[in-house]
């Protein structure tokens, strides 16, 4: 009942750039440690940090698709968001906290080879394979956003896919880290001054706890039990207040119950002359026009309750 090609997408989406951050990883550090360069080792941290999460994120897509169970009958989808959730409380202590704490002690003592080239080099290869990363998944998003007739933007500021979304804000806070790195030692190399190069580091930094606080917000949203955006919500509505025997829906709940699985829930008050055979086929029309509108509904559970109104 659910479009299980998201899923599927998202697993080789985080693989294609887990693998280019580790190899990014390790040649920013063979850098950082011949040059010495404090926004290189940290550019280093900062690729090893997102190489750990991606590993962390293949775990969440991989435990959160396990079928459903007797002990769990709504399936395991809401897993993914914890491992998700370490791999944002990851990002925030280990790229972050190396990144600051280095920079801070690289403007007060720092000291650099000279060795310059070798930076150089390594960063623009690195921009070069997180662009190829990045595109991989803003293909993704360009498409999941059509299939569901919403703007790209809107998609990755809504999506239960938090897979998705860190991958797209690491390879994007990562192009903006080389960016800034490289920035910071140029201006270190004409300067002949450490300095530049620890303020590169610092808001390196800082740029790693923006995303990390980010995604540990969206995944905190999703364990606590998040409701679709309002306009879904709204033609969830409009849809089942349409049904032939419906005269008002009284109350519609609905929950994320994994990146690609919704729970709707309705209280329904059905006209009074509704046999019970009609409320039955209404109950599976709702099913079938919601889950053709909205491939990611996964449950649809509608209560006949008799209306409030007085």
């Amino acid at each position: 009942m659910t479009d299980r090609g998201g899923s599927s997408e998202s697993v080789l989406t985080v693989v294609v750039a887990g693998v280019a951050n580790l190899a990014i990883a390790l040649a920013k550090v063979v850098a950082g440690v011949i040059s010495g360069s404090a926004a290189m080792l940290s550019e280093g941290a900062h690729s090893i940090a997102d190489t750990t999460t991606e590993v962390l994120l293949y775990t969440a897509l991989r435990r959160g698709a396990r079928p459903a169970d007797v002990r769990h009958p709504f399936g395991y989808g809401k897993e993914s968001y914890v491992w998700a959730f370490i791999a944002a409380v990851f990002t925030f202590v280990v790229g972050a906290g190396f990144s600051i704490t280095h920079g801070v002690n690289t403007i007060r003592h720092g000291e650099h080879t000279g060795e310059f080239l070798v930076s150089y080099v390594v960063l623009a290869i690195s921009f070069l394979i997180e662009t190829v990363s990045l595109s991989r998944a803003v293909r993704q998003i360009r498409r999941q956003s059509r299939q569901r007739r919403i703007s790209p933007a809107r998609f990755l500021r809504n999506t239960a896919d938090t897979t998705v979304k860190a991958v797209f804000l690491e390879d994007t806070a990562a192009l903006v880290g080389i960016s800034l790195a490289a920035a910071g030692l140029t201006l270190s190399h004409l300067t002949g001054t450490e300095f530049w190069d620890g303020l590169a580091s610092i808001m390196i930094g800082l740029l790693l706890l923006v995303v990390a606080t980010i995604l540990a917000r969206s995944n905190i949203s999703l364990l606590v039990g998040r409701a679709v955006p309002p306009p879904m919500h709204d033609e969830i509505r409009r849809q089942l207040g349409t049904l032939p025997a419906v005269d008002r829906v009284e109350t519609l709940l609905t929950m994320h119950l994994g990146p690609d699985d919704v729970m709707v829930a309705a209280k329904v008050d059905f006209r009074d002359e509704t046999t019970g055979a009609e409320i039955e086929a209404d109950a599976e029309e709702a099913e079938r026009r919601l889950v053709a509108r909205f491939p990611q509904i996964r449950y649809v559970f509608l209560d006949p309750t008799r209306s409030r109104r007085p």
